[in-house]
């Protein structure tokens, strides 16, 4: 396959990663950054980035904690290369691969492409963020690809996302605040320890996001934690929004 076309490479992080992106298809924003935010600064096992694109979080993720090691995990040949380039790009090849591979396929297909299961300790996911047949789908194929997903295939990738964890394993995943009983359900039986943060753009504003913590394994209740903001009553970012986006903090659970 030729090298894809892209636009960057785009800093996060205050500079601590570099990355490329298509100029058409997915652009990694707010969400990524909250995600890869949430990863614990001291993580030091394995980690997969699931439904990676160009990789962002996962790149994040292993940039800054140089004792991670894991795998940016889709299925879209452009999301792939530019992944692969990310990952040279940010030196990280001895530490992060790409792995191609469809989350919503059978078990036997994920680990013929090179996804154990029960082979991370962390999974990072954000994943197609639109129910399918309620939005107006983009005419462009990729990024329709990677913003709409079906009730019925969000609670399959969510469960595929807890066949990839060993016991104990964390699961960090960013939604939609409507889309947390469907999370709730999808992550019933497998998780426990589930921990809610919404996201507020302002702190006088309803959610526009909820990241979920889960621990495959445990028993622990579910908590609501308190809110995060995002941007104070004038529109400039909050102390801990900036910090976070520049790379001096991170989200605690």
């Amino acid at each position: 396959m030729p090298e894809p076309e892209a636009v960057g490479p785009h800093a996060f992080f205050g500079g601590a990663v570099h990355v490329y992106e298509s100029p058409q298809g997915h652009r990694a924003g707010t969400d990524a950054v909250l995600l890869a935010a949430c990863a614990p600064a001291d993580f030091a096992g394995r980690f997969v980035d699931a439904g990676s694109g160009a990789g962002v979080v996962g790149l994040s993720v292993a940039a800054r904690r140089p004792e991670a090691r894991g795998v940016l995990v889709d299925r879209d040949d452009t999301a792939l290369a530019l992944a692969r380039r990310n990952v040279a790009q940010n030196g990280l090849t001895d530490r992060v691969a790409v792995v191609a591979a469809d989350l919503l396929a059978p078990l036997r297909d994920r680990s013929a492409a090179g996804l154990a299961a029960r082979s991370a300790d962390l999974v990072l996911t954000n994943p197609p963020f639109h129910p399918a047949g309620r939005v107006r789908v983009s005419p462009d194929a990729r990024r329709a690809d990677a913003h709409v997903l079906s009730d019925d295939d969000l609670t399959l990738w969510v469960r595929t996302c807890g066949t990839l964890l060993r016991p104990k394993g964390e699961l960090l995943m960013i939604h939609r605040p409507d889309a947390l009983r469907a999370l709730l359900d999808a992550l019933a039986g497998t998780f426990g320890a589930v921990a809610v943060m919404p996201i507020h753009p302002r702190a006088d504003r309803t959610a526009v996001r909820v990241l979920i913590r889960a621990v495959k394994g445990s028993r622990a209740p579910l908590e609501l934690r308190p809110g995060f903001v995002l941007q104070e009553a004038d529109g400039r970012p909050t102390a801990e929004a900036d910090d976070m986006a520049r790379g001096r903090g991170l989200i605690a659970w």
